[in-house]
């Protein structure tokens, strides 16, 4: 069965293949990070009957963000070699001497893609932001990302073009807020950003309001809506 299905935090790491110490040996480990990987989303995502949840399937009923959804080896072995890691450590990692496992990331923000996959595909909402001049951001190309079937697209954009995912093909804050738009500071904040978060932009010195009265500032309204909201006037803070 094609499962499409694709997780926010599965996008900071990629599919992992084998953990090799000495001998070749079956492992259930997650392993390291994608710049220890040798993988490619672009090719596996072209291959006819392949989706997303074949790989990162943990993501079908993660209800947390610091759970690690990469893939275990176990799943990568289902295609390739079906029963054991190969002899050659080096075809899946850059660095066989260094493979290790990962453990469970701290986030500054909570997530449970168990709950939000069963909203299913969000592209045409956030495509009818987009046309309507409502999405609280830059949407630069988004738009011809939205026309996917895949719903793990709608919010991982990009990533079926790319050889390397990264942080780059995590949602952005503009996305969350087409759904999620009553904006409170600092009060609605806390709904997904934890305690820790750090949420003020690198902008906001303590001479930022100095650097308007200089027009060394360059106002931009869109940007100050994601954390102000659509009613945020730049009366509201001078």
């Amino acid at each position: 069965m094609v499962r499409t299905f694709l997780t926010l935090a599965a996008l900071s790491c990629v599919a992992a293949a084998c953990v090799c110490v000495g001998k070749a040996r079956q492992t259930s480990y997650a392993v390291s990070t994608e710049r220890d990987l040798i993988f490619s989303h672009r090719k596996h995502l072209q291959r006819p009957g392949t989706g997303c949840a074949d790989c990162h399937e943990l993501a079908l009923m993660s209800t947390s963000a610091a759970e690690t959804l990469v893939p275990l080896e176990r799943t990568c072995l289902r295609c390739h070699n079906g029963a054991r890691a190969p002899q050659d450590c080096a075809l899946c990692h850059k660095a066989p001497d260094r493979a290790r496992s990962t453990a469970p990331e701290r986030r500054s923000f909570r997530f449970n893609h168990k709950l939000h996959l069963g909203f299913g595909n969000i592209a045409p909402a956030l495509a009818r932001a987009v046309d309507s001049g409502r999405y609280l951001g830059l949407p630069g190309d988004m738009r011809r990302h939205l026309n996917s079937d895949n719903p793990c697209l709608a919010c991982h954009r990009g990533v079926a073009e790319t050889d390397l995912a990264t942080s780059q093909h995590l949602p952005r804050m503009a996305d969350c807020l087409v759904c999620h738009s009553k904006i409170d500071p600092p009060f609605s904040c806390t709904y997904c950003h934890t305690e820790d978060a750090r949420l003020k932009p690198a902008s906001h010195t303590s001479g930022f309001v100095d650097l308007h009265s200089n027009h060394r500032a360059v106002p931009d309204k869109t940007a100050c809506k994601v954390c102000h909201g659509v009613k945020f006037t730049c009366m509201g803070c001078h």
